[in-house]
């Protein structure tokens, strides 16, 4: 090996280290959290499990942050214009019109209140287009998250629009206050922001935006197509777990349920994903997960494909929870997926993936 090519060698090497260093240090720091929640927790429980179960329930409604999900792939910016939910909570809006292409058009409804990324006014166009395509992101993300499809979409003819829920990215707080939100609130967000920018084509979805656009769809909103991306299905499930995580008692978890239940104005089994699948009708949808993801298990999307009537799963290896929302070939499968004129697909198709 030559002097550079060992000095490269020795680089790469050092630079594993110390991400492995700070992987280490998160996990330590993770872990003295969940420490001192949980000693917290069993101190209320011990007085007055109610108090307990408040204190699960701020926790379980203030989303998570992180740098993967406040990543941000949009290669350019779009139109921003506000939508208040009917709960009275300010979502920012973003628009892409589409690029002039031969596909099968619609016209856009008007935007009066839109304006451009620098502040100015922008009323929308009138130009043609093949539709409208929501993006919806998922708990503690934002956007900008899904921005790897904006500009194949909009080739494609499409008018792309994005969001961020209530207390997430851009947008004011929801009900519960800063950094806090519920799932309903996210189905509210998405069904505010399509009555304002005309019908749905299509909704790409990613993580628990997939339960929370299934929910829309399960109150109403209509939608021709679906692209569910790294899909929780089993919210109950989510419940018990994170009740297992804090080590709540059973009179906590009860009062817990009830507290959910009370937010979300309906009983929590209609939060479920499968359940919708089972009871009400819904649009075709294409199902995507990777082998490796590790915050949603693979079964859970591959369970949902099969269950889904017209359901079709893509499986990808390697990309995990994160990455399968940039990786181009998984964006080009969405964009022929929503596209109406496109060859036939099997019930479950496969791209191969080299892990990292």
């Amino acid at each position: 090996m030559t002097g550079s090519g060992a000095q490269k060698s020795t680089t790469v090497r050092d630079d594993r280290r110390r991400a492995d260093r700070r992987r280490a240090a998160r996990r330590r720091k993770a872990a003295a959290r969940l420490a001192l929640v949980r000693a917290r927790i069993a101190v209320l429980q011990a007085v007055s499990p109610r108090r307990a179960a408040r204190f699960a329930l701020d926790l379980w409604c203030t989303p998570p942050d992180g740098a993967g999900r406040r990543r941000d792939d949009r290669a350019a910016r779009g139109t921003l214009s506000t939508v208040t939910t009917g709960s009275g909570a300010r979502v920012v809006v973003e628009t892409w019109a589409p690029v002039a292409g031969d596909a099968t058009h619609r016209d856009a409804p008007p935007s009066p209140d839109a304006r451009t990324a620098d502040g100015g006014a922008a009323g929308r166009d009138a130009r043609s287009e093949a539709g409208v395509v929501y993006l919806a992101h998922g708990w503690g993300g934002w956007r900008g998250q899904l921005g790897a499809f904006v500009e194949p979409l909009r080739a494609a003819g499409y008018r792309v629009v994005a969001f961020d829920a209530p207390s997430h990215g851009d947008s004011g707080p929801g009900r519960l206050g800063p950094r806090r939100s519920t799932m309903p609130e996210l189905a509210d967000a998405l069904a505010a922001v399509v009555s304002e920018h005309g019908a749905a084509t299509a909704v790409v979805a990613h993580s628990l935006g997939t339960a929370t656009t299934v929910l829309a769809v399960r109150d109403g909103l209509p939608v021709e197509r679906l692209v569910l991306v790294a899909a929780i299905t089993d919210v109950l499930g989510e419940v018990d777990g994170f009740a297992d995580l804090l080590r709540l008692s059973q009179p906590t978890r009860d009062l817990l349920r009830g507290m959910l239940s009370d937010l979300a104005g309906r009983p929590l089994g209609e939060l479920d994903v499968r359940e919708t699948v089972r009871t009400h009708p819904v649009p075709p949808a294409l199902v995507l997960h990777d082998r490796a993801d590790k915050e949603v298990p693979y079964p859970v999307g591959a369970a949902l494909a099969a269950a889904w009537p017209e359901g079709e799963l893509l499986t990808t290896e390697g990309l995990g929870h994160h990455r399968l929302l940039r990786d181009p070939e998984v964006v080009r499968a969405v964009v022929d997926y929503v596209t109406p004129v496109r060859e036939a697909a099997p019930a479950e198709r496969d791209l191969a993936r080299r892990t990292a």
